[in-house]
């Protein structure tokens, strides 16, 4: 809207080649969110439903939606409470860092729900990740001092693996010597 008008002369192949390049650097840094599942049965067991449940909170603490499902076979379906029961108690073992997105529903013989992750908890999550990548960092920038001092540990650790082999006797002398001891 500048008077006089302005315009500027660019090179199209140009612009679309930066386009593409921002379009690929937003891309990166977007989250692709997946929906993993866990499968019980009514009549799962405390290890096995311990162990799954220690799966769910992993797929949840890498920020994947995870699906809940209650498997019913044959006559079992008749007992639809035990499946309920399930699913509570999934879900009060993970409140801590779940939100339930989809309650309890039932479809043919399968009793599901879907769980993500909490927004708070990704985010304490990532700061941490972020914090200890930084002290990483810095424990990894070099000085001046570590190259001359790790040069003098190599050459010191590198004197007796010299003097190692002298020390250990010939592979001669050893049956020789079970053979006088057997004398």
């Amino acid at each position: 809207m500048a008077k006089p008008p302005v315009c500027k002369i660019m090179d199209y192949g140009k612009h679309k080649y930066q386009e593409k390049k921002r379009a690929n650097e937003q891309k990166k840094k977007q989250t692709v969110v997946k929906l993993k599942e866990i499968k019980f049965r009514p009549k799962t067991e405390e290890h096995d439903y311990s162990f799954k449940v220690r799966q769910v909170r992993e797929f949840l603490m890498e920020g994947n939606k995870a699906r809940i499902t209650v498997m019913f076979r044959g006559r079992e379906i008749t007992h639809r409470e035990i499946g309920q029961n399930i699913l509570r108690r999934v879900e009060t073992d993970l409140k801590d860092i779940s939100v339930v997105e989809q309650t309890a529903r039932l479809e043919g013989r399968f009793l599901f729900m879907i769980l993500s992750a909490n927004p708070r908890v990704l985010q304490a999550i990532k700061q941490r990740e972020q914090a200890a990548e930084q002290k990483a960092a810095a424990a990894a920038k070099p000085t001046d001092a570590k190259p001359a001092a790790a040069g003098a540990t190599a050459e010191v650790e590198a004197a007796p693996a010299e003097t190692a082999p002298a020390s250990v006797p010939p592979p001669a002398a050893a049956p020789e010597a079970s053979a006088e001891a057997k004398a």
